[in-house]
This record gives C-alpha cells, structure tokens and sequence, in this order.
C-alpha cells in the first residue's frame, strides 16, 4: 500500500462556520467547495479537513448521513503550546479546556468550533524522573 493523501470528514450542521473557524484561528485554507463540502489543508497538517453538511444525499454510508460529528478530538500537535494558548484566547475563541499538564508529560488545550467539533492543541514536554 501506497498512502498518498490524508483525510478526516465530519458531518456538521453549517460547513462553512466550521471552515471558517479552522481558517481564522488555525490558518487551514480552503483547497475545494461545492454547496454541502469544504474542504481545508494546511501545508505542514499532512491531511486535510472536510466539512460536509449533515443530511448530505450524496453521503455514504446512508446510515450515517443524518449524523453529526461527535464523540472525536481533531488534535493537532504544535512547537510551543503556551504561545498557541495566548494567541487563540486573544482572538477570541472560546476555551473548552483550559491548558494543563498530564502526568506523562501532554500539554494541551481545547476549543469547540460553531458545530461542537473540539480541536485540541497539544505539545509534548519532559515528564518528570518518578525515581
């Protein structure tokens, strides 16, 4: 096997809210839409993000297709977590999570986009020696 793309899709209920607010506070850029479809890359990302709109004919599979994205984390791992923290919270975004420190050693945050997607930003530091 040959991988050559990445992709995530997500049901939401207004694509283009959830485009938006992956531009505005994570510079993905729209690579292609159509009415229902969004779909954004960025170029260090590796995948790309799609948004469709829930309820989509086209959908498969049809069992799925009233559904909404929910029960997921879009993480993305970043050089200096505090950095992200204070620019996403002077742009206004509304923090899910607070930043904090697991015990072995992930340091994240959480915001909700428009549909209720939660991005999470994450940096590995050093956990402690225990010994």
């Amino acid at each position: 096997m040959n991988i050559t793309a990445s992709a995530i899709s997500l049901n939401v209920e207004d694509e283009r809210a959830s485009a938006a607010f992956l531009a505005k506070h994570f510079g993905f850029s729209e690579e292609m839409s159509t009415d229902g479809f969004v779909s954004l890359s960025r170029p260090d990302a590796g995948f790309n993000i799609i948004f469709l709109r829930t309820g989509l004919a086209s959908f498969r599979p049809e069992h799925m297709r009233d559904r909404n994205a929910d029960g997921l984390l879009v993480v993305l791992v970043v050089d200096d977590i505090d950095a992200e923290y204070a620019r996403v919270l002077a742009e206004g975004a509304e923090i899910t999570t607070e930043l904090q420190t697991e015990p072995w050693g992930e340091r994240f945050f959480q915001v909700s986009d428009p549909n209720g997607v939660v991005i999470q930003l994450v940096q590995w530091v050093s956990v402690p020696d225990a010994s």
